[in-house]
C-alpha cells in the first residue's frame, strides 16, 4: 500500500482550505521556483543552508515557529534521549519530538542513504511519529516506518502535489496528528476493500467453475467416449474417472485464466489503458440486444473483446481504439473459446467487480492477499474434484507452506541483495555521485564523456542482471525487484540529465526488465498466473504491448527434475533457463521458500535423500531450497531468503553444516521473538549469503526484540553485532559478538553439568494428563504423588503442589496380583483396594487404552527407570523459560514433562543456574520460542559450564535468605489475591492482578473492575445477580489495604534483588570474570 489509500486521501484533500493553500503555494513558488535560488541551493553546503531551509519551508510556508522564538514548535540540533547524537531538526509538541528532520546537501542524491540515520533518531525519541529527510531539492515524508513514503521534488511541485505536501506537513495537520490518522484510516479502508473484493471475487470464481462443469458436460462426455472405446469394463471405469478429473481440473484452471482476463480489463479501464466503462458498455449492449430479441450469449461479446485485446482494433468516430496488449493473456485458447457460460451469472459478477474503483481502491498489492485467502478455496475445489473432503487443517496454505511476505521484508531482502550488487558494481566502476551534481557548466568534454561512460557501462551491466524467486507465489519478491530496478534506471536517467542536459529516458524500461532480469518458478499454477498478472498490472502502459512472461515465470517443482517423482511438474533449471546458466547461474536468488514439515513430504523423501546434501528425514521443505539456491546462483551472486529458523534444531544440523562450509554469510536477521506472518506462528529469520568459502568471514547479526512487535518492523534501527562465521558450531548456532565469543570460550573451559552432576531427566509422561493428574483430594496412598507442571515452577522457591499424580508403575499390577489371571480380575481387585482412585479413572478408560505409551494395563504409566529419583532431593525447572527458573525441591515432588529435573541438592549449583551468567549462556544455545522464551531441553542444560569451588557451603547464607524472601512474597501475594478474589466473588483473575504489587492503586482498581465485569458475564449465563463494580467510596476503603500490602511486597522485592545481585557477584568470582567480562554480561 502507498502511504495513504487513494480514496481516503482524496476525501480529506477535498476538505483543505483553498484560500490558505493558495497563499502558501504562492510563497512556495516565489522562493523554490526561483532559478537563482535553486542554483544557490545546489551549490550551498549542508551546514550553510540548513537553518535557512527550515525557515523558508517550515516557518514561512508551513506555519511553524522556530526556536528561540516564543511558543516554538520547531528546533534545530535536537539531542537524542538515549545518546549524544542530534537530529538536524525536530517538530515539537509539548516539548516532545513528534517528528525528526534529517538534512543533507543536494550532492546527496540518494535519499535512501540517509533513511537509516533518520530512523535511528526516531527510535531514540519516544512518541516520535514522523520522519522527514531532504537534500534541499527533494523531500521524503514517512509515518512510523520506512516501508512507504511520499517524495516531493521541491523545485518542480505542481499545485496538486503541493496540496499533498501541505496536508502532510502543515503545522496544524502535524500537531493534530492528521497524517497518522489518515494512514490508520487508509489501512482500515484497504482491509475492508480487500475483504469485500475478495468475497465477490471468491463467489464469482466458485460459481463460474461450477457453471463451467455444468454447462460443458457434452464436451466432457464426448472426450470420455473417444478415450474408452477399446477398454474392458474395469479399465473403462478407471478411464472415465481419470478423464472426469482431468476435465474438471482443466475447467478450474480455465476459470482462473478467465477471471485474470477480467481483472486486467477492470484495471485497464480505470487506469486509462482501455476505453473507460467498456465492460459496462458490453453489458448494456448485451442487455439491449436481448430485450430486442437477439439472444446471443454474453460470453460471445466478451470473446470478441478478448480478441481485440489480442490483435487490436482501430478507432473510428463512433468507437474507441483498442490497443493489442497481447502478452499471452488474451491469446486464443481453444478450450476457453469453446466454453458456454450462464448469461445471468456472467452479467451479475462482471458488473459487480467492474464497479470497484481500480484506480483509487483496488491496489495491485491486494492481489497477493487475494491469493493468500484463495488458497483454502483452491484446495477445497481440488478436494471436490478428487472426490475427497476438504480438511482445513491440511489446507493448501498449510501443506504448501505459503505465507504472504510483508512488504518491509521483501524490500529489505531486495535492497540487501540486488542493491548490494548494484553498490559493488558502482564502486568497481569508480562511480562518484557528487561528480554528477556539479552539472555540465565549466567542465571539459573528456570529464563529461567519462561520467557518461560510467553510467552507460553500469546500465549495460544492470540490463543483464538476473533475479529469481524459486518459489515465487503471487510474485511479491519479483514485484519488489522490479520496482527496485525501475528506480535504479530512473536514477541513471536523472544523473545523465545532470551532465548532458535535456530529458533523456531509456525507452520501455519496464518491459526490458521483465524480459531480461526477472525470473520465477512455482509449484502452484494459480500462483504463477497471478504472479504474471501482478507484473503485467504493475508495468502496463497505454499503447504498449504486455510482455509474454511464459519464458520467465514458469510452473514446476523447483526441487525435483525427475518426471517419475514429480510428474509433469518436474523442472530442470538448466533447460528452462538455458541463457542464464550459460553465464553460470543467477545473480540473485530471493524468496520465502515454503514451510512444509517432513511428515507431509513422504512421497519425495527417497528423492531428497539421493539428490540433496542437506537431507535429513525430519527436514522441513525450506532446507532443500537453501541448497537449491546456492546451486543456481553464480559465483558472484547473492541469495536472500526468509525462512523458519533452524539454528538449533536436530533436523537442521545437516543444513547448518552445509551452509557453514559451502556459503559465506552476509547478514542474519532473527525475528524469532516476533510474529511477522499474520495468522501463522512461525520463527522466521532472514539470511543473506553468497556461495564463496567462508574464510575469515564476519557477518552482520541483528536480533529483533519482542518489544518491536508491530505490523511493520524497522529492521535497520536495531543494533547489529559482527559475528565470526567460523565461531558457528554446526551442533547449535550461537550468534555472539567477538568479545562475547571469547567470554563463552573462557566459560566452556570449565566442566559442564553432565560431567559434574550427571544426567538430568524429563518429568513424568502420562500420555493422558486429564486422567492421571488431578486436583481432587485422594486418601493417602503410595500411588498418589504431589506433582507440579512446568508453568508452576518458580525461581528459587515453588509452593506446595496443588495437583496429584496417580502412579501405578508399569509391571506393578502383575507383581502385586500375580495370583489373579485376567485383567478384569485385577481391575476388580484394584477398584476395591483403591475405590476413590478408580472412580476417578474409570470414565477415562477408553482414552487410556488408546495411549501409545503405557504400562501392561491401561491404568499403568509407561516404563520408567527413574521413578525413585523423584522422591529424592533435586533441582527442578520448566522446559520454557523467560528468565532463570531453577528451584530446589526437598519434598519428593514429582514434575510433569516437559519439565526437567537433575538429582542434586547442591546450593552452589542452584545459585549458579539462577545467575545472570548462566541465563546469558542458555540464551545462546537454546532454541528460542515466541514471546522471548527459550526451550531448556536436557541436551542444552547439560552443556552449562560449572565453575570449580572448594566450599559447598559457599552460598548457604544467600540461598537461605533468598528462599525465605521469595517464599514470604509468594505467601503475601496469594493471601491478598485470595482476599480480594473472595471478597468480590471473582471467578478468575486478570493476568495483571496475579502480580498486583507491580500496579499502582488506580491501575489496581481498574483491573479489579475488569475482573468484576468478566465475572458478571459468567454470572449472567448462570442467572445470578451481577456484582457491583467499585465506586469511589469502595476505592477509598481499598486504598489503605492495598498500599500496606504493596509496601511489604516492594520491600521483599528489594531484598530479593539485593540478594540476587550478591549471588551474581559471587558467581562472577567463581568463573574468574574480569570487570570487562562482567560488563558484557550485565549489558546483555
Amino acid at each position: 500500500m502507498a502511504l495513504f489509500q487513494t480514496s481516503v486521501l482524496k476525501s480529506h484533500l477535498a476538505l483543505l482550505n483553498e484560500a490558505a493553500v493558495d497563499k502558501a503555494y504562492k510563497k512556495y513558488c516565489n522562493y523554490f521556483w526561483n532559478k537563482t535560488i535553486q542554483e544557490n541551493i545546489k551549490s550551498a553546503k549542508e551546514e550553510q543552508y540548513q537553518a535557512t531551509f527550515l525557515n523558508e519551508l517550515f516557518v514561512n510556508i508551513l506555519g511553524y515557529t522556530l526556536f528561540p522564538n516564543p511558543n516554538s514548535n520547531l528546533t534545530t540540533e535536537f539531542k537524542n534521549e538515549k545518546n549524544a547524537r542530534k537530529a538536524d531538526g525536530a517538530i515539537l509538541k509539548d516539548g516532545t519530538a513528534i517528528g525528526v528532520i534529517e538534512l543533507k546537501g543536494t550532492n546527496t542524491k540518494d535519499l535512501e542513504s540517509i533513511r537509516r540515520q533518520a530512523f535511528d533518531y526516531k527510535a531514540n525519541q519516544k512518541g516520535c511519529v514522523y520522519v522527514i529527510t531532504s537534500n534541499f531539492e527533494k523531500l521524503r515524508f514517512y509515518i512510523n516506518d520506512a516501508t512507504e513514503f511520499e517524495e516531493f521534488d521541491l523545485f518542480t511541485l505542481s499545485r496538486k502535489r503541493f496540496n499533498l505536501l501541505y496536508f502532510c506537513l502543515h503545522l496544524d495537520k502535524v500537531l493534530n496528528n492528521t497524517p497518522l490518522k489518515i494512514k490508520e484510516a487508509s489501512i482500515v479502508e484497504e482491509e475492508e476493500i480487500t475483504k469485500a473484493f475478495y468475497k465477490d471475487y471468491s463467489i464469482f470464481k466458485r460459481e463460474l467453475y461450477r457453471d463451467l462443469v455444468k454447462k460443458n458436460s457434452k464436451t466432457v462426455k464426448s472426450k470420455l467416449a473417444n478415450g474408452t472405446t477399446n477398454a474392458n469394463e474395469n479399465d473403462n471405469q478407471d478411464e472415465i474417472l481419470r478423464l472426469e478429473k482431468n476435465v474438471k481440473l482443466t475447467l478450474f484452471q480455465k476459470s482462473q485464466k478467465l477471471i485474470d482476463r477480467f481483472l486486467f480489463i477492470f484495471f485497464a479501464e480505470d487506469r486509462m489503458l482501455l476505453p473507460s466503462n467498456s465492460t459496462l458498455q458490453i453489458l448494456n449492449k448485451w442487455k439491449d440486444d436481448w430485450d430486442f430479441g437477439d439472444e446471443r450469449p454474453l460470453y460471445g461479446l466478451f470473446k470478441h473483446y478478448f480478441n481485440f485485446l489480442d490483435i487490436g482494433r482501430k478507432g473510428t468516430e463512433k468507437r474507441a481504439e483498442i490497443y493489442a496488449y497481447n502478452g499471452g493473456l488474451f491469446k486464443p485458447d481453444a478450450i476457453l473459446d469453446a466454453l458456454e457460460i450462464d448469461n445471468d451469472l456472467l452479467y451479475k459478477f462482471t458488473l459487480k467487480l467492474s464497479n470497484y474503483d481500480f484506480e483509487s481502491q483496488v491496489d495491485v498489492n491486494i492481489l497477493g492477499h487475494i491469493f493468500e485467502n484463495s488458497l483454502n478455496e483452491i484446495e477445497s475445489v481440488n478436494a471436490e474434484i478428487e472426490g475427497g473432503e476438504f480438511d482445513k487443517q491440511t489446507s493448501k496454505r498449510k501443506k504448501d507452506g505459503v505465507f504472504y511476505t510483508p512488504k518491509y521484508v521483501t524490500k529489505y531482502i531486495v535492497e540487501n541483495t540486488v542493491g548490494k550488487l548494484c553498490d559493488e558494481k558502482k564502486q568497481e566502476l569508480g562511480f562518484d555521485e557528487e561528480q554528477y551534481f556539479k552539472g555540465r557548466k565549466n567542465r571539459n568534454k573528456t570529464t563529461i564523456e567519462k561520467l557518461v561512460s560510467i553510467l552507460d557501462t553500469y546500465r549495460e551491466w544492470l540490463l543483464q542482471i538476473t533475479i529469481c524467486d524459486p518459489a515465487c507465489g503471487s510474485g511479491a519478491f519479483l514485484n519488489q525487484a522490479l520496482d527496485f530496478l525501475i528506480k535504479e534506471h530512473s536514477y541513471i536517467d536523472e544523473l545523465k540529465v545532470r551532465v548532458l542536459g535535456g530529458g533523456l529516458q531509456f525507452p520501455d524500461i519496464e518491459n526490458t526488465i521483465l524480459e531480461n532480469n526477472i525470473y520465477g518458478v512455482d509449484l502452484n499454477e494459480e500462483s504463477v498466473e497471478i504472479a504474471k498478472l501482478s507484473l503485467w498490472l504493475r508495468t502496463a502502459q497505454p499503447r504498449r504491448k504486455l510482455n509474454d512472461l511464459s519464458s520467465n515465470i514458469k510452473c514446476g517443482n523447483s526441487l525435483i527434475d525427475n518426471k517419475s517423482v514429480a510428474g509433469d511438474k518436474a523442472f530442470n533449471w538448466e533447460t528452462a533457463f538455458a541463457k542464464v546458466f550459460e553465464n553460470g547461474g543467477f545473480d540473485v536468488i530471493i524468496g520465502n521458500p515454503p514451510y512444509v514439515r517432513a511428515e507431509l513430504l513422504t512421497d519425495f523423501i527417497p528423492y531428497f535423500e539421493k539428490n540433496y546434501k542437506v537431507f535429513h528425514p525430519a527436514s522441513d521443505l525450506f532446507a532443500y531450497f537453501y541448497e537449491l539456491g546456492s546451486n543456481i546462483i553464480n559465483r558472484n551472486g547473492l541469495m536472500g531468503y526468509i525462512s523458519n529458523t533452524f539454528d538449533k534444531t536436530t533436523a537442521g544440523k545437516v543444513l547448518r553444516d552445509y551452509l557453514n562450509n559451502q556459503t559465506r554469510f552476509k547478514e542474519y536477521i532473527d525475528f524469532t521473538e516476533v510474529q511477522i506472518f499474520g495468522g501463522a506462528t512461525t520463527y522466521p529469520v532472514i539470511i543473506i549469503l553468497d556461495k564463496n568459502p567462508p574464510i575469515d568471514n564476519t557477518f552482520k547479526f541483528i536480533k529483533i526484540p519482542k518489544s518491536s512487535q508491530a505490523s511493520i518492523i524497522n529492521i535497520e534501527v536495531h543494533d547489529a553485532i559482527n559475528v565470526i562465521q567460523e565461531s558457528l558450531d554446526a551442533n547449535s548456532w550461537s550468534f555472539l559478538s567477538a568479545e562475547k565469543s571469547l567470554l563463552f570460550e573462557k566459560l566452556n573451559a570449565f566442566s559442564n553439568v553432565r560431567d559434574r552432576y550427571g544426567k538430568c531427566y524429563y518429568g513424568v509422561k502420562t500420555a493422558l494428563n486429564d486422567a492421571f493428574i488431578s486436583q481432587k483430594s485422594f486418601p493417602n496412598s503410595e500411588h498418589i504423588k504431589p506433582i507440579l507442571e512446568g508453568k508452576e515452577i518458580k525461581k528459587w522457591n515453588t509452593q506446595d503442589a496443588t495437583q496429584s499424580l496417580i502412579l501405578f508403575e508399569s509391571k506393578w499390577t502383575n507383581e502385586e496380583y500375580s495370583n489373579l489371571e485376567t485383567e478384569d480380575e485385577k481391575l476388580n481387585a484394584l477398584s476395591k483396594a483403591h475405590p476413590e482412585i478408580f472412580n476417578h479413572l474409570l470414565p477415562f478408560i477408553d482414552r487410556a487404552k488408546k495411549r501409545y505409551d503405557q504400562g501392561d494395563y491401561w491404568w499403568e504409566l509407561r516404563n520408567c527407570a527413574y521413578y525413585d529419583l523423584f522422591e529424592k532431593p533435586k533441582i527442578i525447572f520448566p522446559n520454557l523459560q523467560n528468565t532463570n527458573k531453577f528451584c530446589l525441591d526437598m519434598e519428593g515432588t514429582y514434575v510433569n514433562a516437559p519439565a526437567v529435573f537433575i538429582p542434586s541438592d547442591s546450593r552452589i549449583l542452584l545459585c549458579v543456574l539462577n545467575s545472570k551468567v548462566v541465563w546469558e549462556y542458555l540464551k545462546s544455545i537454546c532454541v528460542v520460542r515466541s514471546g522471548g522464551y527459550i526451550e531448556v531441553k536436557p541436551q542444552y542444560f547439560e552443556q552449562i559450564p560449572i565453575p570449580q569451588f572448594e566450599n559447598e557451603a559457599y552460598f548457604n547464607d544467600e540461598t537461605d535468605n533468598i528462599v525465605k524472601y521469595v517464599s514470604e512474597l509468594q505467601i503475601l501475594e496469594n493471601r491478598f489475591q485470595d482476599y480480594f478474589k473472595g471478597t468480590l466473588q471473582l471467578n478468575r483473575l486478570q493476568r495483571k492482578l496475579e502480580s498486583w504489587y507491580d500496579l499502582n492503586f488506580s491501575e489496581f482498581i481498574k483491573e479489579l473492575n475488569k475482573a468484576v465485569k468478566a465475572t458478571n458475564k459468567l454470572r449472567t449465563k448462570d442467572n445470578l445477580d451481577p456484582i457491583a463494580t467499585l465506586n469511589k467510596k469502595d476505592e477509598f476503603e481499598w486504598m489503605e489495604l492495598f498500599e500496606e500490602n504493596k509496601k511489604k511486597a516492594v520491600a521483599l522485592q528489594t531484598q530479593i534483588a539485593t540478594t540476587e545481585k550478591e549471588i551474581d557477584q559471587k558467581v562472577y568470582e567463581l568463573y574468574g570474570l574480569s570487570k570487562e567480562e562482567i560488563k558484557i554480561i550485565e549489558k546483555s
